[in-house]
């Protein structure tokens, strides 16, 4: 078995189309400030343009996108970044999973859920989180951590119910002998994140894992490249963080970029290949760094 899995985050689709007075109200009228004098230019779709195609030409078998696609969650935007999901495959070559930004506030997360269903589907044909999709040996299993909260909040939760249910998936797809992949969009180890930006319940997801084990743990979030641990029951886990997928070069943020992960048997065990690919100064995209063997 030898997969091929590419993972980007954080594409924040933009320009924010204009909201109505009405659509401003509450934390949406900070955010959209923020967009206005700090994120738009943070955020660029030509990067992201070259850095899908990148990533296209590379002809992973499966693409995971962790989260922020939107903004201030208006419908426009969710319509906008829902056509710009599909530009990177139908519902059986991609998986998502919505972030803070995706969730921004109470009414908006319904029809995001609404909206990204079939990306959020398992194989199954059931709906909501966890959810499981097995590919060639590998199950892919989608957390959803985006919850409202309030302004200048972007923390994320998962809850005792997803996490019993994950708990469940995992030991179901360690006795089907699958390398099981868990994907969210907040960093899901203690200390992540810093405080108000945090997974609240990390601490549980980590027992999780230390019960039942996982291979590979992905997210995004912190807009930066990282590899951390947490414990598992034979060794520890991989937690790989990925920079935002639509971030300029030389801004507050390092450069756009995404992950290329080769998951491999070799014998009894099992190899999993890291690269990472993103912008150069030139506005290229290169190899950013050394491969590495998680």
């Amino acid at each position: 078995m030898s997969f091929l899995l590419a993972h980007l985050s954080d594409a924040h689709i933009g320009p924010i189309p204009r909201p109505n007075l009405a659509e401003l109200l509450g934390k949406r009228v900070t955010g959209y400030v923020n967009w206005l004098y700090k994120r738009a230019g943070q955020h660029d779709m030509g990067v992201l343009g070259r850095l899908v195609a990148d990533m296209r030409a590379h002809n992973p078998d499966h693409i995971v996108m962790t989260g922020d696609i939107v903004n201030v969650g208006l419908p426009a935007e969710i319509a906008l970044a829902r056509e710009w999901l599909a530009t990177l495959g139908g519902p059986e070559e991609v998986s998502f999973t919505p972030g803070n930004h995706d969730a921004y506030v109470a009414d908006v997360t319904k029809l995001v859920h609404e909206v990204f269903e079939p990306w959020t589907t398992s194989e199954t044909a059931t709906a909501g989180f966890p959810y499981l999709r097995r590919r060639e040996g590998v199950a892919l299993i989608g957390l959803d951590s985006g919850v409202p909260t309030a302004p200048f909040v972007a923390s994320g939760r998962l809850g005792e119910a997803q996490l019993s249910a994950l708990g469940a998936l995992l030991d179901r797809t360690r006795a089907e002998g699958l390398a099981r992949i868990v994907f969210l969009h907040h960093p899901p180890h203690v200390g992540g994140a810093r405080a108000l930006r945090n997974l609240e319940d990390a601490a549980a997801f980590e027992a999780v894992i230390a019960r039942h084990g996982a291979e590979l743990v992905l997210h995004g979030h912190n807009h930066r490249p990282s590899v951390a641990y947490i414990a598992a029951p034979h060794g520890r886990t991989p937690v790989v963080g990925v920079a935002s997928a639509s971030a300029r070069p030389g801004g507050h943020y390092p450069a756009a970029a995404y992950n290329l992960y080769r998951i491999e048997r070799a014998g009894e065990g099992l190899r999993i290949g890291l690269r990472r690919r993103g912008l150069n100064e030139a506005g290229e995209v290169v190899e950013a760094g050394a491969p590495e063997t998680l």
